[in-house]
């Protein structure tokens, strides 16, 4: 039998401080990808201990925090710690900029996030099928849980795309404010036989467990420096369409790769939010007055992204 070179993989994941709660079973799915692929796989992490935009309860409490996350990533030799304000922009451009060069294929990991076991096997072999068609410049994704409207459901998995959706609804598996475990992720993942890999055509994706070959970065396309807090994914997705087109977007869409975007202990002791719901995040998020500034700006740069008389906003703009 024909032998061929493993893919060789580098996976990046920005925590905050505030992350300490969730983001143990992310790493424990991690480890689990990692036990079956014998393959080159490159961990980074990024921890993030500033608190410009959210400060801790307490001096006490941040330090149990950032124990907490040292303790969990023991086991893994790039793991920093930045002091100063670090947005998920910030890092995933420089993870892609850092790693394009020194391996294959580029995965952006999230806290809230939790790995198939067979993600690198699937993957690994989804490159090599891309490199004998011709196809080096790709993208990939695997199914994702419930979304909030029609316009997902391309890459939504396929036991969560008939379902319905249900505002605020936070006990039926398929729900978006459901807080699904890595074991029941992998009981739907076992059931598979044969995998289900489909072509996305417009590109849909988000930023959890987005895949990209390292050939898409080294053409130039990477997250703007006008995006410089949130609506990376977005801005990626129209660098992507504007340097290369079209390029193929594959979507594994019956292996569930698990997004707790709603997760309850997602923003645990962020000052200001401990009597908000914390079943939503985006709601404890959305008190701050500086996030919406900043979220509005960051979307306005990105849909101008190719306005030739547009002046990015930035930072000093927020605290304006």
């Amino acid at each position: 039998m024909k032998s061929y070179m493993k893919t060789k993989f580098a996976i990046g994941c920005l925590v905050q401080w505030y992350e300490c709660d969730i983001i143990g079973e992310y790493v424990e799915s991690l480890k689990d990808t990692m036990l079956v692929y014998d393959g080159e796989i490159i961990v980074d992490f990024t921890v993030i201990t500033n608190e410009d935009l959210e400060r801790c309860v307490s001096p006490t409490k941040k330090m149990e925090c950032l124990e907490k996350i040292a303790n969990i990533l023991l086991d893994f030799e790039n793991v920093r710690f930045i002091k100063e304000l670090h947005t998920i922009a910030d890092y995933r451009r420089e993870f892609n900029e850092k790693y394009c060069t020194q391996t294959d294929v580029l995965m952006w990991g999230e806290s809230d996030s939790i790995l198939p076991q067979q993600t690198f096997v699937i993957l690994d072999n989804l490159h090599q099928m891309s490199l004998q068609n011709n196809n080096p410049k790709y993208l990939a994704f695997f199914g994702t849980c419930k979304m909030w409207d029609d316009s997902w459901k391309p890459i939504e998995h396929n036991d969560f795309t008939d379902k319905p959706f249900i505002e605020g609804d936070s006990d039926n598996w398929w729900s978006l404010r459901y807080d699904m475990t890595k074991d029941e992720m992998n009981k739907i993942n076992e059931k598979v036989d044969e995998l289900d890999v489909r072509i996305v055509s417009p590109h849909k994706f988000n930023g959890c467990g987005l895949v990209i070959s390292s050939e898409v970065i080294k053409s130039g396309v990477n997250i703007p420096k006008s995006v410089f807090f949130v609506h990376e994914d977005s801005a990626f997705m129209w660098m992507t369409n504007k340097v290369l087109g079209n390029i193929p977007q594959y979507i594994i869409k019956n292996i569930l790769l698990v997004h707790n975007r709603k997760h309850m202990n997602k923003r645990n002791y962020v000052a200001g939010e401990e009597s908000l719901d914390k079943k939503d995040p985006g709601q404890k998020r959305g008190t701050h007055s500086w996030y919406k500034k900043a979220n509005k700006m960051c979307e306005q740069n990105y849909h101008n992204l190719f306005n030739a008389n547009w002046k990015s906003y930035t930072w000093e703009d927020v605290w304006k």
